[in-house]
């Protein structure tokens, strides 16, 4: 059970594991190595644990400037190695919570807290939830309620990862854009744990604060993570290229206002119009979405949380997404040919027009193509 009075009598810098040493997890470990908590992190990959013990934890700015390099990380491919920490970061995507929930349980002490940082809809959504789906399982993310049963939810803060990133190999991530990680209690509180770990992610440089709705922030973010995300998985465009062309661009449009309606039934605010977060996203410019580098990876799809758990939603609240329910359809059976055919999907030159038009012959072409394992 998690204990807040033992947390308040340390006044020792606090013990951090990161779960995941990918985009968002490297990025965040390799800043907050840097500050005086102690960073620690928890891979399930040998060959990140190797390559960070090798050459620490390489971070590129998008912008050309000095990358930053942590080195002396501490990294382990099992949890018993660390014992009870202060803080959990899970920085892993939502698919993996399963395993996560399985492997942490060494991480867990009395007073340990678990920061969520999953993009799409939680597990956790509707503990301390106000009216009738309060402790509701959502089933889309959580059906056999493994996750619940073995993380105490009372232990949570959410977490919004807003920074851009991808992983180029292991231990040398590309940062984007992007710096902001909003806090927030799942009943609004302003809790001193929540006001410590805001403080963690301040001094080691990044912009964060405490929200008083932390489910409003996650969909803003999430209107933009189930449209984008499994568009650009379907068709291999970019941020840019999505929102410039106009049926893809009135596509996202129609999914966002579903997702809105179905948002807004559940007591959601929104602070932004649909049109301003399009155009958000558009000035990003020509990115790689992470679903769609998971087609080129040939990874398994982070569908549920981002699709699933909002079909779900909508049922729920009685409320159509026949846009949504087409994208998530075909990002299913997507990942399901994946999964069969055992191939990633990327891009590679195609054979020149034979249809002699000296135009076509002229311009490169790529097309996507099956890639075995």
């Amino acid at each position: 059970m998690y204990d807040l009075q033992e947390r308040r009598a340390r006044p020792r810098p606090p013990n951090v594991t990161i779960v995941g040493a990918g985009a968002i997890g490297g990025l965040l470990g390799a800043k907050l190595s840097q500050s005086a908590a102690r960073i620690s992190f928890l891979v399930r990959n040998r060959a990140y644990v190797n390559a960070i013990e090798r050459n620490g934890l390489r971070i590129m700015p998008a912008d050309g400037s000095k990358p930053i390099v942590a080195r002396r990380l501490l990294v382990v491919d099992d949890a018993a190695a660390l014992g009870p920490q202060d803080y959990v970061i899970i920085a892993v995507k939502a698919h993996h919570m399963g395993g996560v929930a399985r492997t942490i349980g060494p991480l867990l002490g009395t007073s340990t807290t678990i920061v969520t940082m999953q993009n799409g809809i939680p597990w956790w959504y509707f503990h301390k939830f106000p009216g009738p789906l309060g402790g509701r399982r959502v089933e889309a993310v959580d059906p056999n309620g493994e996750i619940a049963n073995a993380l105490d939810p009372d232990r949570v803060l959410g977490c919004i990862a807003y920074p851009s990133a991808e992983s180029l190999e292991p231990g040398v991530i590309r940062h984007v854009e992007g710096d902001r990680f909003p806090i927030g209690e799942l009943d609004g509180s302003q809790s001193e744990r929540a006001t410590q770990f805001v403080e963690l992610l301040t001094a080691a440089g990044f912009k964060s604060f405490l929200l008083d709705d932390v489910r409003s922030e996650l969909w803003l973010k999430l209107w933009g993570n189930l449209s984008f995300n499994p568009i650009s998985a379907l068709t291999h465009g970019t941020l840019a290229g999505i929102c410039r062309f106009p049926l893809t661009r009135d596509l996202v449009a129609k999914m966002m206002g579903e997702a809105q309606q179905v948002a807004e039934q559940l007591g959601v605010r929104f602070r932004h119009t649909i049109e301003r977060r399009i155009a958000g996203a558009e000035s990003v410019g020509d990115h790689t979405t992470s679903m769609l580098q998971d087609v080129q990876a040939g990874r398994e799809l982070e569908i549920e949380a981002l699709l699933g758990a909002v079909v779900e939603l909508g049922r729920l609240t009685q409320t159509p997404t026949p846009h949504i329910d087409a994208v998530y359809a075909c990002c299913k059976l997507l990942d399901k040919t994946m999964a069969d055919r055992e191939v990633a999907f990327r891009g590679v030159p195609r054979p020149p027009v034979a249809n002699g038009r000296a135009a076509q012959r002229a311009r490169p072409a790529v097309a996507a193509a099956a890639v075995p394992l």
